[in-house]
C-alpha cells in the first residue's frame, strides 16, 4: 500500500518537476518496504531485485565476514540496510561491517560511516565503481570491497590520506586480503558456491 502511494506521488511530482527527498520524508511516505531505494543528492533511485547469483555472493561474503568478526569480537555485520550519510545521501550497500568502536552509529538505521562496505557489481556497474566509490571515499569508509562476477574478481580499496588506494585485486581462487581486518581473506571462488 505504501509503495503504491509512493509511486503515485512520484508520478505526480515528475509531471511537475523532479522531487528531491530527504531520508525522513521518504521514510514517512514509503515506510518499511522491500523495494530497494537509495537517495542520491535527494533524487530517489530505485533498483530491481538482485539476481540469484548476486544474492549468493552477498550471503557467502556476509557469512564469512560474520564468522571472522564474531570470532574476534570485532563488531557487527549487516546486509542490505539503509546507511544514512546525510539526509540526502542514503544508500544500501550489499554488506557492511561496523567495528565495536563505531557501534554508536547503529540506531534505528545506520546513521554514520561504516568501517567497511561491500558491493557486488550488477548491470548498473557505474553506481558501484564510480558513484559509490566516490561517496564512500568522501565520507572516509576505511575499506571498500568490490566483487565483480564478470571477470570473477575481488578488489579491495583502502582509504588512506583522503583517497582510496587499491589494496588487493584477486581473481578466481586467489584470495584478496583485508588491510582493515588483518587475517580476513576471501577468493571469488569461495563466494559463488
Amino acid at each position: 500500500m505504501a509503495t503504491a502511494a509512493l509511486r503515485e506521488s512520484e508520478a505526480r511530482e515528475q509531471s511537475e518537476h523532479k522531487r528531491l527527498w530527504t531520508y525522513d520524508e521518504l521514510l514517512a511516505e514509503a515506510g518499511e518496504t522491500k523495494q530497494r531505494m537509495e537517495l542520491w543528492d535527494g533524487e530517489l533511485i530505485m533498483s530491481p531485485a538482485p539476481t540469484p547469483n548476486h544474492q549468493t555472493i552477498v550471503l557467502n561474503f556476509a557469512e564469512q565476514l560474520k564468522a571472522f568478526v564474531t570470532a574476534g569480537k570485532l563488531g557487527r555485520v549487516f546486509i542490505g540496510v539503509d546507511v544514512i550519510f546525510t539526509q540526502r545521501r542514503t544508500v544500501q550497500p550489499d554488506v557492511i561491517f561496523i567495528s565495536t568502536a563505531n557501534l554508536g552509529i547503529v540506531q534505528d538505521r545506520i546513521r554514520g560511516v561504516p568501517d567497511l562496505c561491500m558491493e557486488v557489481i550488477s548491470q548498473t556497474w557505474q553506481r558501484d565503481r564510480i558513484n559509490k566509490k566516490e561517496l564512500y571515499q568522501q565520507f572516509g569508509v576505511k575499506e571498500y570491497w568490490i566483487i565483480d562476477p564478470e571477470p570473477r574478481s575481488v578488489e579491495i580499496l583502502a582509504y588512506a590520506e583522503g583517497v582510496y588506494q587499491l589494496r588487493a585485486k584477486a581473481a578466481d581462487a586467489e584470495p584478496a586480503r583485508s588491510k582493515l581486518l588483518e587475517g580476513f581473506a576471501v577468493s571469488f571462488n569461495q563466494l559463488l558456491v
